[in-house]
């Protein structure tokens, strides 16, 4: 049971350093580049080159984690490679050709679901079966008092030695955690038994058809393929209003460093919401949340649009309310329904395409905000409130596995 409790605290310290750095890089580059072309559109293309190229990345990752007997040594890698293509993206701006700095930036963003679906993965090995649902509360936290942080520390590191600089702290920051994914226990290490499931390739399949069954897991489950769609049109309205933030800063605050930091508001209020779930983790089923927070988001975005800055602090703050619980739902139906032998891909999959999902709404946002920013906001409230419809637009594949209380 020590050795259980060391690898939780490695694991939530490593977790939350990388993700700290994670959150500060997104709105660093935004301010970097907008900074250095004048243009909301180029900026939003470049935070669009980071994040979709997860696409890619999030299945292969998550194949070679699930096939790693130290997956924990790969992360660490992984990790340290983004840090470097980070700031090789950085130094590029303004400097190198425009294409060229887009294209590291999208090998860079091959290696983006490593601090998400790829680190939450390895969770159940560190703790015992019956404390997962608290500990997969405390794990969202980490997300949450990373989103906390990190734009609060890009938006004034961005104000007092310039975004570049930021952009440089967020990637000695991510690679500052490879440490900890370093010592996170083997494949072989303890964790709670995961209920298999007809897509689980044998060890000795080749790499194509295990990531083909990864995604073959998630479009197999109901309760998965409802949870990804209902992320992924979540996550193009959080990448659309982050892509909106800057100009709103500019425009109700006097200076696109502190729309930055407004995410930190949002932060805050979903770290509340999740602290709260961690001590009664079973109050709401998980499956009612992810399709209840969508509209609650969608709310947020409508009021951001009226453009006065009190109104603007509120939108993001309930923004906050809606997220923080909806990625503890959603990682409490990955856990429960993730195929024992396809649990790293479900999770890298899934984070993939809901960072794919953030760069497709950052890159449609920022032109749109270019001409109309009270359109782009009402454009990433409808997209929020798609999600819903979308939900229950599934009604094939296997359902949710009911196991007591989880259900």
């Amino acid at each position: 049971m020590a050795d259980r409790h060391s690898f939780f605290r490695c694991y939530l310290v490593g977790a939350l350093v990388a993700r700290t750095g994670d959150d500060m890089a997104g709105p660093a580059l935004l301010l970097a580049a907008l900074t250095l072309t004048g243009s909301a559109a180029e900026a939003s293309s470049l935070l669009a080159a980071v994040t979709v190229s997860a696409a890619v990345g999030g299945p292969v990752l998550g194949a070679l984690l699930d096939r790693s007997p130290r997956p924990g040594r790969l992360l660490a890698g992984a990790l340290v490679l983004y840090a470097t293509g980070t700031a090789v993206v950085v130094t590029g701006l303004g400097r190198a050709p425009g294409p060229v700095t887009l294209l590291v930036a999208g090998v860079t963003g091959l290696l983006g679901p490593a601090l998400s679906g790829g680190w939450t993965a390895q969770l159940p090995r560190t703790v015992p079966a019956g404390r997962l649902p608290r500990a997969g509360a405390l794990d969202a936290m980490t997300f949450s008092v990373a989103g906390l942080a990190g734009p609060a520390f890009a938006g004034g590191a961005a104000e007092a030695l310039g975004a570049p600089t930021a952009v440089a702290f967020s990637a000695a920051l991510i690679a500052a955690a490879a440490p900890a994914a370093w010592l996170l226990p083997p494949a072989a290490g303890p964790g709670p038994a995961t209920r298999p499931g007809p897509t689980e390739p044998p060890r000795a399949a080749p790499p194509a058809g295990i990531v083909a069954s990864g995604i073959g897991a998630i479009a197999g489950s109901r309760s998965l393929t409802r949870a990804t769609l209902t992320s992924v049109c979540s996550c193009a309205a959080q990448g659309m209003m982050t892509a909106c933030l800057p100009l709103l800063g500019e425009r109700a605050m006097g200076g696109a460093g502190f729309g930055a930091a407004l995410l930190s508001c949002a932060a805050l209020s979903a770290l509340l919401a999740n602290a709260a779930l961690a001590r009664r983790p079973h109050v709401v089923a998980p499956d009612t949340v992810l399709w209840a927070a969508p509209l609650l988001q969608a709310a947020a975005l409508a009021l951001a649009a009226t453009g006065g800055p009190v109104a603007l602090v509120v939108a993001v703050a309930v923004a906050g309310l809606a997220e923080g619980p909806q990625l503890t739902a959603l990682f409490a139906v990955r856990h429960r329904e993730a195929p024992k032998g396809l649990r790293a891909q479900v999770f890298t999959t899934g984070a993939s395409l809901k960072i794919t999902g953030f760069a497709v709404g950052a890159a449609v946002a920022g032109p749109l905000a270019d001409r109309s920013l009270h359109g782009a906001l009402l454009v990433a409230a409808a997209t929020a409130a798609l999600a819903v419809p979308a939900r229950f637009a599934v009604r094939t594949g296997r359902g949710p596995v009911r196991t007591g209380r989880h259900a």
